[in-house]
């Protein structure tokens, strides 16, 4: 494990005589004890459970079995959580990624017509190549050659294109053949439903009650029930069958040149995504040391990296740090047993599929658009005095929902940074790896 300065001079807080776990962990190291990491691995996995009821609602959409996708999602948060924990010692939980299920579902198979076994396949490529690029120098070159501005804007695109999603999965808004979309009605169940889910989950989450969106979820869902809308099947069974998404992916089907730009969409989300949030977390968690630099951050990427290729293979779209984490390092976690315990948890949630298979549309539409919206923070971080800046971010950002496609809202984001700062005399800010996936995107428009 890597040993940084801060940590060799903390070593000595570590007693002769501490148990396994807090050799293992060095929890005394990190000023944390086991009853602490325990409660902050349970706070991480309350905050970050709607995603056991999001995920094989989204994945079913996509013609995956709803049982398979659960209990997928569980495994994959799972062995990530591990993959965290035990080889890089991080407080951090993992799941699949929302956004990526969703560009998943509704664009790679819904709107380009290719089936989920392949989507699956290009979810490994993607994983592997993130792997290659965390094992390199690869990684720096590409996370420091992407604007800012850039960054920012995924984030925030990828949100507003899940909010779009929720908002259509509640009925919120609706198509029309005089305006493309409009408002639907409120006189439907579903739509005020999801309305009160977003709602409580706003109301709840301000006021810092524990596990909002999970209560808020299940509240809608027992009113449902209620109204007749839900049939209760149970709370808990033996897990349903893994087998119609193990190893289900097609690995030769991706290797199509039409699915380059949904590889690097895969590829460049969870990236950012992920650096982001590790090193969000990290300050949170005091694992930076007196000159600044992160202690282990190489190896969570690597966790993190490798946790989407073994996600795969269980059948989940890209597996990736929460920044839901951070609730768990307010609640004192400092090391890999708060997301070994999240992990465990994940398992344990396998035994709850009746519950998982209640939970309507209109209750995860509600956490859809709540998650959505925090998600678009990220705009607020963008230089708007710059506008060869701004209207490339815009672009990125609107382009997302209105094409349906987080890789054509990246290709025309960088398309349009490129353009703008090679007319306006700035070319020195377009590095060479930006031209190189500029040119890529151009012969995607022009010829597939």
């Amino acid at each position: 494990m890597d040993t940084t300065k801060q940590e060799q001079q903390t070593l000595g807080l570590q007693p002769k005589n501490a148990g396994l776990l807090d050799r293992f962990f060095k929890l005394s190291v990190h000023r944390t004890s086991i009853k602490t990491e325990l409660l902050a691995g349970l706070t991480t996995f309350v905050t970050m459970a709607y995603i056991i009821f999001v995920n094989p609602n989204i994945m079913a959409e996509a013609g995956v079995d709803h049982g398979a996708a659960f209990v997928a999602t569980c495994i994959g948060a799972a062995l990530g959580c591990f993959l965290m924990g035990l080889y890089a010692n991080w407080p951090v939980g993992l799941a699949p990624g929302m956004g990526l299920n969703a560009f998943f579902t509704y664009t790679v198979v819904g709107e380009m017509g290719y089936s989920w076994q392949i989507a699956l396949g290009a979810v490994f490529i993607s994983g592997v190549l993130f792997v290659f690029m965390s094992l390199s120098r690869i990684r720096e070159w590409l996370l420091n050659s992407i604007p800012m501005s850039l960054r920012f804007a995924m984030g925030a695109g990828v949100g507003l294109f899940l909010g779009l999603i929720g908002l259509k999965t509640a009925g919120i808004v609706v198509d029309s053949p005089a305006t493309l979309i409009t408002m639907g009605s409120f006189g439907e169940p579903t739509a005020l439903l999801a309305a009160l889910c977003f709602l409580m989950i706003a109301v709840l989450s301000h006021r810092n009650v524990f596990g909002a969106i999970l209560l808020s979820m299940l509240a809608v869902t027992g009113i449902g029930w209620g109204m007749g809308l839900v049939e209760f099947n149970g709370l808990v069974s033996m897990p349903p069958s893994l087998a119609p998404t193990w190893l289900a992916m097609d690995i030769a089907g991706a290797l199509n040149v039409t699915m380059v730009s949904v590889i690097l969409a895969f590829l460049f989300v969870n990236m950012f995504d992920t650096a982001g949030t590790l090193m969000g977390v990290a300050h949170r968690a005091n694992l930076v040391d007196d000159d600044g630099k992160i202690q282990g951050l190489s190896r969570a990427l690597k966790a993190d990296s490798t946790s989407s290729v073994v996600g795969a293979l269980v059948g989940c779209p890209p597996v990736t740090s929460y920044v839901e984490s951070a609730s768990g390092v307010a609640a004192g976690g400092r090391t890999g047993l708060t997301a070994i315990t999240v992990g465990l948890l994940f398992l344990a949630a396998m035994f709850f599929a009746p519950l998982a298979g209640m939970i309507p549309a209109y209750a995860t539409a509600g956490a859809l658009i709540y998650v959505a919206m925090l998600m678009m923070s990220g705009m607020a971080n963008i230089d708007w005095k710059d506008h060869t800046d701004t209207i490339p971010a815009i672009v990125t950002v609107v382009m997302m929902p209105l094409t349906f496609s987080i890789a054509n809202g990246i290709a025309l984001g960088f398309l349009t940074y490129a353009t703008l700062k090679l007319l306006t005399g700035q070319r020195d800010k377009v590095s060479v790896s930006l031209y190189v996936l500029c040119v890529i995107f151009i012969a995607k428009f022009a010829f597939l």
